[in-house]
This record gives C-alpha cells, sequence and structure tokens, in this order.
C-alpha cells in the first residue's frame, strides 16, 4: 500500500470538493449570511443541530457566535441543541430519538430565529423534525446536506437556504461543512465590524 499517494489522493479530492462546492454553494452563502446578520442584529437567535461530527460542526459554529471567530465582537445569541445531554436523553428516553431536536425547537423557537440544521446525508429524520418544528414556529431553515440533499433538500421552503455539498463521500461533506460555518462567521463579522485592517 503506497500511503503518500492515498495521502495525496485525499488532498486532491477536498480540493475538487472545495472547488465544485465554491461554483455553486458561493451565490447562496450570500444568502445565508445576510439571513444570519440580520437574525442577529434584531435580537434573535440562530439554533443549530446535527448527529455525530454535524454535532461537532454544529456546537462549533454555535461556539465562534457565542464567543469570537477571528476579532473580538459582542457575544452572538446561539444555541447548539446536540450539547445538553440531560434534555437530550430524558427527551430520546420519553418521547424518541427523534424528537431530541424538535422539542427544543417547540420551547426555545422564536419567529425570526434560524435553525442550522446539518446533515451530511439529507436524511437524518431528527434534524427532519427539527426543520419541521422550526417552519411551524415561522423561523427560517439553513440546512448543510450533500449526497444530493437527501429528504431534507425536498422539504425546504422557498424562504429556506440549502447549501448542499455537491458530493458522495461523508469526509468530504462534512469537511466543507466546517469550512461554510466558517465563511458564516466570518461574513457576519464582516458585515458587524467592516473588513479587517
Amino acid at each position: 500500500m503506497d500511503l503518500a499517494a492515498t495521502l495525496t489522493a485525499h488532498f486532491k479530492d477536498n480540493m475538487a470538493a472545495t472547488q465544485r462546492s465554491m461554483e455553486t454553494l458561493t451565490e447562496p452563502m450570500l444568502g445565508a449570511i445576510d439571513l444570519c446578520f440580520g437574525t442577529v442584529t434584531n435580537n434573535a437567535k440562530i439554533l443549530a443541530c446535527g448527529n455525530g461530527g454535524s454535532a461537532a460542526d454544529a456546537q462549533h459554529f454555535i461556539a465562534e457566535l457565542v464567543g469570537r471567530f477571528e476579532r473580538d465582537r459582542l457575544p452572538l445569541a446561539g444555541v447548539a441543541l446536540n450539547t445538553d445531554t440531560s434534555i437530550m436523553t430524558a427527551v430520546g428516553n420519553d418521547y424518541g430519538f427523534d424528537q431530541i431536536f424538535s422539542r427544543q425547537i417547540i420551547a426555545l423557537g422564536q419567529p425570526g430565529d434560524i435553525l442550522v440544521a446539518i446533515s451530511t446525508s439529507g436524511n437524518s429524520a431528527n434534524v427532519q423534525l427539527a426543520i419541521q418544528s422550526a417552519h411551524e414556529r415561522d423561523m427560517h431553515v439553513i440546512a448543510l446536506t450533500g449526497k444530493g440533499g437527501g429528504s431534507i433538500g425536498d422539504m425546504l421552503l422557498p424562504q429556506d437556504i440549502h447549501l448542499c455539498v455537491p458530493h458522495d463521500r461523508t469526509m468530504r461533506i462534512q469537511e466543507v461543512h466546517i469550512l461554510l460555518l466558517h465563511m458564516l462567521c466570518d461574513g457576519i463579522d464582516s458585515l458587524l465590524l467592516g473588513d479587517p485592517a
């Protein structure tokens, strides 16, 4: 086995996935940044959720809103719905794992809030129910998916934003997802603080 060749192939595949994403997602990313900026400057909040690596991405994204990205600024309102193990285990035990995010959205979500819903396959049942609950609360949805968007792509409304990575391999989709989330943070900060000196 030629491990160096395998590593080189990973680098090349990552670059190709990023290139294809740049070609298809720049325009919707501009819309996502504007939507997030409008939300955080109108005393509303961003909720985020996902499973596994997508849960880590949701938590990472919210940490950079509440804490900081690259520049100091006031904290921005955000909650990662996959971080409270007591809520998730209680709801999962009493109502089923599919409802661990949707019940939190029913409790916390308000019109004008955003749900950032992350699912590499686009088929996570609990993320689908989260989107449904967000729509019922008159929230906007920014969905990060891959593999063609799955069922989530079919349930989004015209006012929602779909950031579907044009790739079928989970690791590549996750790599682009974190890039997109960093770009969201940078875009929000640019609109709040102006271009960096």
